[in-house]
Parts: C-alpha cells; structure tokens; sequence
C-alpha cells in the first residue's frame, strides 16, 4: 500500500483529512495480513450503519409499521450491499491482505469488502465523531434509501403469497452445495413448488442465498 496515496484517497472520500491515520491502515488490514486487524472497526461501524439507515427510514416513511421497516433495513445493511458499495468505490485497491488470502481471490470478495465497509465507518465515527459518519453514510446510501418502492416485501413472503393465492403447496427450500474458502464461503440453494418449477440461486449466506432464489422464482414464473 502506498500510504500518501491511501490517506489522499481516503480524504477525498469522506470529506475529511485523516486526523488517526492508524485507524483507517486497521479499518483495511485482514487478519491474514498480521495483527491489528479490522474486526473491531467493524464491529463498531455495523452498529453506526444499522443506527444511521434505521433514523433515515423512520423519517422517510412515516407512516409504515416496524416489521416493513425492518425489511427495508435488513435489506441497506445487507453484507451485499456493503461489498458492492466498496467495489464501487474502490475499496479493494487498498487492502491489507495476507499471501494466502490473497491467492484465495479476498481483495473480490463480498464479504471481505462488506466487512471493510463496516471498519471504515466506524473508523470515521472514531475519528470525526457520529455526524461525520452519518454525512458518510448517506453519501453512498441515499440513493438506494430513496430509490426503495414504497411497497416492498420480502421475496420469500411475497413467493409464500403467491403460493397460496395459485392453490399450491408452499415453497420448499433445499441447501445444494457449500463451498469456497472459509472468508468467502457460497451457499447454494434449490427453492421449488409442486407443479411449477424450481430455481437456485448461490450468496455469501443460506439466508441471502433463499431470498435470491425466490427473487428469481417470482420473476421466471410470474
């Protein structure tokens, strides 16, 4: 890593000059690379996001109940969403990363660039304080918030519904394969209703997997 041009990239991303430069070199330092990794970062950041996105979506649909609001959270703090917003932003340029990490292909991985994600956010929190972060966040989230349907459900609900409304048995989900490295792991899951057809689909988790396939199930068969 080129520090002056890591500290100058970081700088023009929040909006800030690094004050704690160390804090934004462990936001990006995998275990596999040594000691002082991002994992507490992390952790802090994952609670600054989850708060930030759950103000934002309160103020921004009034008049919907928790469980909608739930939904809609789950889906912005999403490891997906956070890998694909440090792919966009050029996150995987500046990782740490240990050889064998390296070979095992982590500067693409979803979950390794979500995680990271989460370590910036909370190294900006630390550094600049919780409007600094917030400010961050929503530079990058907005528009997914305000892009969102007004109507929105869960994939597997609204395949569940639809089930029931074709008198047909509900929809059965089934794990296929697991597979990759332990940082990047890929679940594949088969979801089929009697009579109609089955589709997979694979994520970085069973539960993300079983959504995707019943996004993909709702659009091939209705």
């Amino acid at each position: 890593m080129n520090k002056k041009a890591f500290l100058d990239w970081v700088a023009q991303l929040i909006g800030e000059k690094p004050a704690d430069e160390t804090l934004y070199i462990q936001a990006f330092t995998h275990g596999s690379f040594g000691d002082g990794d991002y994992q507490r970062l992390e952790f802090l950041g994952d609670r600054v996001l989850g708060l930030t996105i759950a103000a934002q979506l309160y103020q921004q649909f009034p008049s919907e109940p928790e469980g909608k609001l739930s939904q809609r959270l789950n889906g912005l703090v999403s490891g997906k969403v956070c890998g694909d917003i440090a792919r966009e932003i050029g996150v995987s340029d500046y990782l740490l990363l240990g050889k064998q990490a390296r070979d095992d292909g982590a500067r693409q991985s979803t979950k390794v660039l979500g995680d990271v994600m989460e370590s910036l956010i909370g190294a900006v929190y630390l550094d600049h304080g919780i409007d600094a972060a917030k400010h961050f966040i929503l530079q990058y989230w907005g528009e997914r918030i305000t892009g969102m349907a007004q109507d929105i459900r869960h994939p597997k609900s609204a395949l569940q519904e639809w089930a029931a409304a074709h008198n047909r048995k509900m929809p059965v989900y089934e794990l296929v394969e697991k597979s990759g490295p332990h940082h990047d792991l890929r679940f594949t899951v088969r979801v089929s209703v009697n009579k109609v057809g089955a589709v997979e689909a694979s994520a970085s988790s069973k539960q993300t997997a079983e959504t995707e396939a019943a996004k993909l199930f709702l659009e091939k068969h209705t």
